[in-house]
C-alpha cells in the first residue's frame, strides 16, 4: 500500500537493529563484512546502498550522487545485530564452521563476532529435515512460540537502545507448503497457530511476530512465509513493509539477465538445463526432496514469467526447463552453477549458450541482506506498507499484488528500484526517452 507524501521521509536517527533469522554462512558473512567495513579493512562490494549512484534529471545536468547521499539510510555505525539459530554457536564459531571467509577477515574481529550469540530459535525438524537443533524454544502451541519471538524482539530493542528494527530471514529452506485455508485470513491463521496446524511453518511464526511488533520483514528463502493473504493483510493493517522470496544470488541472477536478452532479440528457446553443486548447510538441507521442492518452485518460475510463452508460443511455447541441485560437501560454500541453454534463431537454426558460474553463495548473498535491511527500514520511514515490489531486484521469486504477474527481468527491476527512490525524494522519473536532445531547429 502506498500512502506517501513525496520527499517526506523520516530521518534515519538512532540505532537500527537488524534481526537475522539464522546465524549460518549468509548471516555471519554479512555480519563480519559489516564490521570489517566499519573498521576500514574492506569495501562493501555488491551493495547498491553503499556504492551505487543514481542519475537525477537530464544527462546534461551531470547529477549522479551516491544512493547513500541521496536517500536517508542508516549508517554502518548505527547498525546492531541480533539473531536466532537452533545451533548455539556464536557468530565467531559459526563463521569458522561455514568457512566462507579467510582468517584475515575473521580473527581481527573475533571479539565482536563472539559477542553475537543466537537467541533460542523456533525450530521443528518436520520443516527442515536435514538439520538438528538444541538451541530451541518450547511452548504448548505455535502461538506461544510466536509470542516468545515477540518478547525477544522487544527485549533486543530495549537492551540495545534501538530506535528501529528490521527482520531478515537468512535461515534454511523449509519443506514445500501450498497456500490453504489456514493462510486465507488472519483469523484463520491465528486459530491455526492455536491448534498447532502443520500448515503454519516456523518462518510464518517469525513473520507474524515481526509484523505484530511493527518490524519490517524480508524473506530470503523460498518458503511460503509472509507470502499469504493473511500476513499480507496484516502487514497492510499494521502499516509494515514486507517482501520476498529467496535471495537472487547465483544461477537465477544469470537467468534474469540471459532470458531478457533472448526475449528482447526475439530469439527462441528450446531448452534450459541447470544444475548446481554446493556443500554448505544450504546444500545439505536441499538434499531433502521436500525442501528441494520449495527451491525448485522458486527457480522454475523465472523463465515462464520473463518469456511469456502464451504471448510468444512459436518462440517459448515448448521450452524444456530442468533444475537440479546436488549436495557435494567438498565444494563448501563455493557453489558451481552449470547452464546449458539451447536456443534457435533465424529460420529456426539451433545455437547454444553454456555458462559455468563458479560463485560464492554467501559472498553474493551478504550485500543483498544489507541492502534489504536498509531499504526496508527506508520504506518503513517513508510510510510504505505491505508488499515492497520495488525491491524485487533482490529476490528470485518476488512478491507482487494478487492481480499482478511478478516482474523478473533484472533490468526492469533495477529501473523500478531507482525510479522508486527518485519518486520518494520528489525527483522526476527517468524514462530514457531523450527525444529532446534531437529536436533540431529547421530553417
Amino acid at each position: 500500500m502506498i500512502d506517501v507524501e513525496r520527499g517526506a521521509v523520516e530521518p534515519a536517527d538512532g540505532k537500527l537493529g537488524i534481526l537475522l533469522v539464522g546465524l549460518g554462512a549468509v548471516a555471519t558473512t554479512y555480519i563480519a563484512g559489516v564490521e570489517n567495513v566499519r573498521r576500514g579493512g574492506a569495501t562493501p562490494v555488491g551493495s547498491l546502498a553503499e556504492l551505487s549512484t543514481i542519475r537525477l534529471g537530464k544527462r546534461t545536468e551531470n547529477r549522479s550522487p551516491r544512493i547513500r547521499d541521496f536517500v536517508p539510510l542508516a549508517t554502518l555505525n548505527d547498525i546492531v545485530f541480533g539473531a536466532w539459530d537452533p545451533i548455539p554457536d556464536n557468530a565467531y564459531v559459526s563463521c569458522n564452521v561455514a568457512g566462507v571467509l579467510d582468517s584475515k577477515h575473521v580473527e581481527p574481529i573475533a571479539d565482536f563476532l563472539k559477542s553475537v550469540e543466537p537467541m533460542p530459535a523456533v525450530f521443528q525438524r518436520d520443516y527442515v529435515k536435514r538439520l538438528e537443533g538444541i538451541n530451541v524454544k518450547t511452548g504448548a502451541t505455535k502461538r506461544d512460540l510466536a509470542e516468545a519471538i515477540r518478547e525477544d524482539i522487544r527485549n533486543f530493542k530495549r537492551q540495545n537502545d534501538c530506535s528501529r528494527l528490521v527482520m531478515v530471514w537468512c535461515a534454511s529452506t523449509e519443506v514445500f507448503i501450498k497456500p490453504g485455508p489456514a493462510h486465507a485470513t488472519i483469523q484463520a491463521f491465528e486459530a491455526a497457530m492455536d491448534e498447532n496446524d502443520s500448515a503454519i511453518a516456523p518462518s510464518m511464526l517469525y513473520a507474524w511476530a515481526s509484523l505484530m511488533e511493527n518490524v519490517p520483514f524480508a524473506n530470503g528463502a523460498p518458503n511460503l512465509s509472509v507470502d499469504t493473504p493473511a500476513l499480507i493483510q496484516l502487514a497492510v493493517d499494521r502499516e509494515v513493509p514486507i517482501g520476498g522470496k529467496d535471495f537472487k544470488t547465483g544461477q537465477t541472477m544469470i537467468k534474469t539477465v540471459i532470458a531478457p536478452m533472448l526475449k528482447a532479440r526475439m530469439l527462441g528457446l528450446a531448452g534450459w538445463y541447470s544444475t548446481n553443486i554446493l556443500g554448505n548447510r544450504d546444500g545439505e538441507v536441499l538434499d531433502d526432496p521436500e525442501s528441494f521442492k520449495t527451491k525448485e518452485e522458486s527457480k522454475l518460475g523465472v523463465l515462464e514469467h520473463i518469456l511469456q510463452p502464451s504471448m510468444y508460443p512459436e518462440l517459448y511455447g515448448d521450452v524444456y526447463h530442468k533444475v537440479r541441485i546436488n549436495y557435494y560437501p567438498p565444494r563448501g560454500d563455493n557453489k558451481e552453477g552449470w547452464d546449458n541453454i539451447d536456443i534457435f534463431g533465424w529460420l529456426g537454426y539451433p545455437m547454444q549458450i553454456k555458462i559455468d558460474f563458479l560463485c560464492r553463495d554467501s559472498i553474493l548473498a551478504a550485500p543483498i541482506v544489507h541492502d534489504l535491511a536498509l531499504f526496508f527500514d527506508l520504506a518503513q520511514r517513508a510510510g510504505m506498507s505491505g508488499i515492497q515490489e520495488w525491491l524485487s531486484f533482490y529476490f528470485k521469486s518476488p512478491m507482487a499484488a494478487p492481480q499482478l504477474t511478478p516482474e523478473h527481468d533484472l533490468f526492469i527491476q533495477h529501473a523500478k528500484f531507482k525510479n522508486t527512490l527518485r519518486w520518494l525524494m520528489g525527483e522526476e522519473q527517468i524514462t530514457h526517452l531523450g527525444v529532446e536532445y534531437y529536436e533540431y531547429e529547421r530553417a
